[in-house]
């Protein structure tokens, strides 16, 4: 049975309960040392499923459902997230951008995993199916029934990090290869890292990164795998769904924990049809620059992300003014940084946007100056942000009580009152709520999660910046730069000035 199945009406996306419905399949989840009978009603899951809920819930709601869907391109009759698509114009390309903001608001920018991340590389199976040579039948069946059915896939790409420093193919005991090929499809054995959100995903796209790809004809492989299948494990890093105490107390933990997995496949059969890549190194090489999945991916990333710095610009703002803080000059300047920071990002998602590149057919991609910046940037800024807010709002961060429980004991209520108020006539209660969900965003366990995303889930910091400048050296931008240079130079040389614009000494 397909998860897709569940679907009532075919011709439209699952609702948020169809969505929690099809997660109730058998699938192999462990998480301290048991195997999970039901993701959807374990306490390391169960609130996390329902954001995402949330979010194909809003695809039907009448009073967003014209941002975030545009019929499909199918034939189906349906609609679909406008992000699983064939961008085709500007016009298409500000829409997707509309879409994932419209879903990042409804986790405040904090779940970045979130169906439409993955839409990055479906809705390029549409325009470029020809890249997959023998396999193109497959990514075009892959296109349409992503686009009608918007199911929740993600990807396990980077090998674990074991033995880095030997050639791939020479950690076959756990890096992720084909064991056996069959008339009927592959098998599959090995591990990868990190599956983010994989115990309450559908599908899981299983690939190469461009800085583990190998030669090895059995490690040349890219192919969609469900999370259902038998021999697929998922051994999950703690929870910080689980360990939240109270939605008071940890407001972002509670709900919005992507749950990450160690990505083990044990015999693991991909039948044909959902075979992208097979014993073809250079297309596994080429993966990322050949098939538009880093413009896309980069863009769902940035506009999520500019929706959080959103959020944390405004919590900030909240929380220094419950200091009283808000007053202070250097406060106010480290402040504007954060919006500044806010600002950048929003411009890169515009450029991504509203500059679109030509592409296969009538097809276009985001702008990829834009996503490559981004890519570089992101990773920078968030460690900044939070060490502005550090900075700023220093002591109150933990200038608390223990949990809400302490408001219900009388011995101590009224100290609370009096002592934890905020300032500006802020009551304590709602002191302590805002310093509590500052504290979530950057101090907790689930913050120290975040920042590690956001440092590294782009790639290496390394690598991200040699591929700007592969790309410019490819392209011919860093030429052009160069030839600016010659220009200038050539306006001068031992004699003087070589032209008569300027006057010789």
């Amino acid at each position: 049975m397909r998860p897709e199945d569940v679907i009532a009406d075919k011709g439209r996306p699952f609702t948020g309960a169809e969505y929690i419905q099809s997660l109730k399949d058998g699938r192999e989840v462990y998480i301290d040392g048991e195997r999970v009978p039901d993701v959807t009603t374990h306490p390391a899951f169960r609130n996390s499923i329902r954001s995402i809920a949330r979010l194909y819930d809003a695809l039907h709601d009448a009073k967003t459902k014209d941002a975030l869907t545009c019929p499909t391109d199918t034939g189906s009759g349906g609609y679909t997230h406008k992000y699983f698509r064939v961008p085709r114009s500007r016009d298409d390309m500000k829409g997707a951008q509309e879409a994932i903001a419209g879903w990042a608001r409804l986790s405040y920018g904090w779940m970045g995993r979130t169906p439409d991340y993955k839409a990055a590389f479906s809705n390029t199976l549409g325009a470029v199916p020809d890249y997959y040579g023998p396999y193109a039948a497959n990514a075009r069946a892959w296109y349409k029934r992503a686009q009608e059915a918007v199911p929740f896939m993600n990807h396990a790409i980077v090998n674990p990090p074991i033995d880095r420093h030997k050639p791939p193919e020479s950690v076959k005991d756990v890096y992720a290869c084909v064991k056996k090929e069959t008339d009927a499809g592959i098998y599959v054995s090995g591990a990868k890292v990190v599956a983010t959100s994989a115990a309450f995903t559908h599908y899981n796209f299983m690939g190469q990164s461009s800085k583990t790809a190998t030669e090895d004809l059995d490690m040349s492989v890219m192919f969609m795998v469900p999370i259902d299948a038998p021999g697929l494990k998922l051994i999950c890093r703690t929870s910080y769904e689980a360990a939240a105490a109270s939605p008071f107390d940890y407001p972002l933990s509670s709900r919005f924990d992507e749950n990450d997995a160690i990505f083990v496949m044990d015999n693991v059969f991909v039948p044909w049809e959902d075979v992208f890549i097979y014993r073809d190194p250079a297309r596994v090489m080429s993966f990322f620059p050949g098939t538009g999945f880093v413009h896309g991916a980069m863009f769902q990333g940035c506009t999520r992300y500019a929706v959080k710095l959103d959020f944390i610009s405004g919590l900030l703002a909240k929380a220094l003014r419950c200091t009283g803080g808000d007053e202070a000059r250097n406060n106010q300047i480290l402040l504007g940084e954060v919006i500044a920071w806010r600002h950048l990002f929003w411009s890169l998602s515009n450029a991504m946007a509203n500059n679109p590149q030509p592409w296969q057919g009538d097809a276009v991609l985001p702008e990829l100056q834009a996503a490559m910046s981004y890519r570089v940037f992101g990773p920078d800024s968030w460690p900044r942000i939070k060490d502005i807010v550090q900075k700023t709002v220093t002591s109150a961060l933990i200038y608390l009580p223990s949990s809400v429980k302490d408001f219900a004991n009388p011995a101590i209520e009224p100290w609370l009152r009096q002592y934890v108020r905020g300032s500006h006539d802020i009551d304590h209660v709602e002191r302590v709520k805002i310093m509590k969900l500052l504290w979530d965003s950057v101090g907790t366990e689930f913050a120290g999660r975040h920042e590690l995303y956001e440092r590294n889930y782009s790639g290496g910091w390394e690598d991200i910046r040699a591929q700007v400048l592969t790309g410019a050296q490819r392209g011919g931008g860093l030429k052009a730069m160069e030839a600016l240079v010659d220009e200038c130079m050539a306006d001068y040389d031992t004699n003087g000035w070589t032209g008569d614009i300027w006057v010789n000494p």
